[in-house]
């Protein structure tokens, strides 16, 4: 059973970066397509970005186009999201995710989840 952990939300001002850790155990990062997520309160959950198992494309939304990064370090366990330029409408519980299937992030239908970590956008 693969677990994951996130780390690094908090409190920024707008304009400021974030970068988000999920440290994943139970099997090999290698193995696995990952993913971040994130739910504003009142929202519904939405995909955010995706990178395939051998970290060659990653794929964002229209929202984090630009601004965010994702990126893994498969001899860490870990991957990666670097936000930048950060804004009020980022505010929202980031889930890291991940698949054996390249395709499940992009489907919004991985097998695996963290628990999330609080990011809030506020002056």
């Amino acid at each position: 059973q693969l677990q994951l952990v996130e780390s690094g939300g908090g409190l920024v001002q707008p304009g400021g970066s974030l970068r988000l850790s999920c440290v994943v155990s139970g099997d090999p990062l290698g193995h696995y397509a990952v993913g971040w997520f994130r739910q504003a309160p009142g929202k519904e959950r939405e995909r955010v970005s995706c990178l395939n198992n051998y970290g060659t494309v990653p794929d964002y939304t229209d929202a984090a186009k630009g601004r965010f990064n994702i990126s893994r370090d498969d001899a860490k366990n870990t991957f990666y999201l670097q936000m930048n330029s950060l804004k009020v409408e980022d505010t929202a519980v980031y889930f890291c995710a991940a698949d054996k299937s390249d395709f499940a992030c992009l489907m919004n239908d991985v097998d695996y989840w963290g628990k999330g970590t609080q990011v809030t956008v506020s002056s």
